[in-house]
């Protein structure tokens, strides 16, 4: 029986709890030639730095406005982190349609906004952004914790103190230390959820629930790819940011393929 044939609620029986497989490196390298494959074949950099560039000029005209917002930059910047899989929802949109064999035009990625699963990938996607906040506002209270509320007088002095200061040095520890939790947290349910949310009939919870199996099941694998993720945002983000509008879009292609790896559908 085809899955045409199958009724309604049987598909969505069979997607409330999906099976996860455990994968193994030759699995990953192969998603990462897919995801590389399907930006080739889709490239939406300019989209992305559409995106991307207004906010960093934003952020830019901020920090030379107020020497205040100075301390947050890497902190917001650290955001991509926590934001991709929101951020590359069109992506996942992308290579599930070219998989399929449908029409591949790069505005296909706003189809994205008539998902059946729409309303659970906003819910998610609000969830991820108060991770976010939360995020900045800890970050706000380490700064302060060490230097209390006093203002950079430069960026070479706030560079010197960070660098060379018993505080900037506990500042760094401490900011990596927590990073990482909320690295972790965000990449173990996040990580084949939105993917998830698009081809099959399963709410949030569900979701959610899978992936966090599917880093529990192959937590070697996830912890690569999450190096590979933020090694990649890191090396895109040097040369102005711009590489950014490459490796998001690339790495939510990957996301893909690593779902169809990981979760049975």
């Amino acid at each position: 029986m085809t899955t045409a044939n199958v009724p309604l609620t049987a598909r969505q029986l069979r997607s409330d709890h999906p099976g996860v497989r455990q994968i193994g490196v030759a699995d990953l390298v192969d998603a990462i030639a897919k995801g590389f494959s399907d930006f080739n074949a889709m490239p939406t950099h300019f989209f992305y730095l559409a995106i991307i560039y207004p906010i960093v000029t934003f952020g830019i005209v901020g920090v030379y406005g107020e020497l205040d917002l100075l301390p947050f930059i890497f902190p917001l910047l650290a955001g991509y982190t926590l934001l991709g899989p929101l951020a590359a929802i069109g992506t996942y949109e992308l290579s599930r349609r070219r998989e399929f064999g449908r029409y591949t035009a790069r505005t296909n990625a706003f189809l994205v906004f008539k998902s059946h699963s729409i309303n659970a990938i906003v819910n998610l996607g609000v969830l991820l952004t108060i991770i976010y906040f939360v995020w900045v506002i800890v970050a706000q209270a380490i700064y302060e914790q060490n230097f209390g509320v006093a203002v950079p007088e430069s960026y070479i002095s706030f560079a010197q103190s960070l660098l060379t200061t018993p505080e900037g040095i506990a500042m760094i520890i401490t900011g990596c230390s927590i990073g990482f939790v909320f690295a972790v947290v965000v990449l173990s349910f996040s990580v084949v959820s939105f993917p998830m949310l698009l081809d099959l009939d399963v709410g949030v919870i569900v979701a959610v629930k899978t992936s966090i199996r599917a880093v529990m099941v192959n937590p070697i694998i996830m912890a690569a790819w999450g190096v590979i993720v933020a090694g990649s945002l890191l090396v895109g983000s040097l040369p102005f940011f711009v590489g950014l509008c490459v490796v998001l879009p690339v790495i939510g292609h990957i996301t893909w393929h690593l779902y169809r790896k990981i979760v049975e559908s």
